[in-house]
């Protein structure tokens, strides 16, 4: 029997993530809730062969700690990290065991990225629900806007500019275009454009569950 502890929920449903990996004969996949401090020794008492790790709490509570990690790994399980939480801890301890997989992940390890708040969310705490944008997958967006001649270097800029200075939780597409110079004609077709963008979190998630499924198979 492979058992695989899973926590995400807001970057990927449960239900959704259930429809690419759940439990079958022979693998026991149990997903919890996004992780915080102290929840790895509690995971550890369960036997897991493999973690994921997706979404974390940052603000909430303690954000999962670089030893619990580390501690889990010594234990013999194998961690993933992607997405959100999971992709910012796996930048930090890739070359110590955890492996990272996904747009998000390689944006931390590269550089491009260094701060938690990319991936912060504001969220329903019942539901786990997001309430506000995170700043990476507005980053990701706004750059491919730009390569289909959507809005320019200038713009570009000037938005990410916005976002990044508002506080994540009030952080949002709308608040966002409203605070910009950019006219209305452009402001439109980016609206268009965002409507059609894949979630790019949501889509790391995705993927590493993609992953950990071909590795049981």
């Amino acid at each position: 029997m492979v058992k695989i502890i899973i926590y995400t929920g807001l970057s990927l449903p449960f239900d959704e993530a259930k429809e690419i990996l759940d439990s079958s004969e022979g693998v026991e996949v149990i997903y919890k809730r996004p992780i915080k401090r102290g929840d790895l020794s509690l995971a550890l008492r369960e036997n897991p062969d493999i973690i994921a790790i997706i979404d974390g709490v940052f603000h909430q509570s303690s954000a999962v700690g670089h030893k619990e990690i580390l501690n889990v790994i010594k234990n013999g399980v194998k961690v993933y990290g992607a997405s959100s939480m999971g992709a910012l801890r796996a930048s930090e301890l890739d070359t110590l065991g955890m492996t990272g997989t996904g747009y998000v992940y390689n944006q931390y390890a590269s550089g491009e990225v260094d701060s938690d708040d990319d991936v912060a969310v504001m969220l329903d705490s019942e539901t786990l629900e997001a309430l506000s944008e995170p700043l990476i997958n507005m980053k990701y967006v706004f750059t491919n806007a730009l390569a289909e001649n959507i809005i320019t270097e200038e713009e570009k800029e000037e938005l990410l500019a916005i976002a990044k200075q508002t506080y994540y939780p009030k952080r949002n597409y709308a608040q966002t275009l409203t605070q910009s110079d950019l006219d209305d004609d452009t402001k439109n077709r980016l609206i268009d454009f965002i409507r059609e963008s894949a979630d790019i979190k949501k889509e790391d998630a995705k993927d590493l569950l993609k992953t950990i499924k071909k590795e049981i198979e």
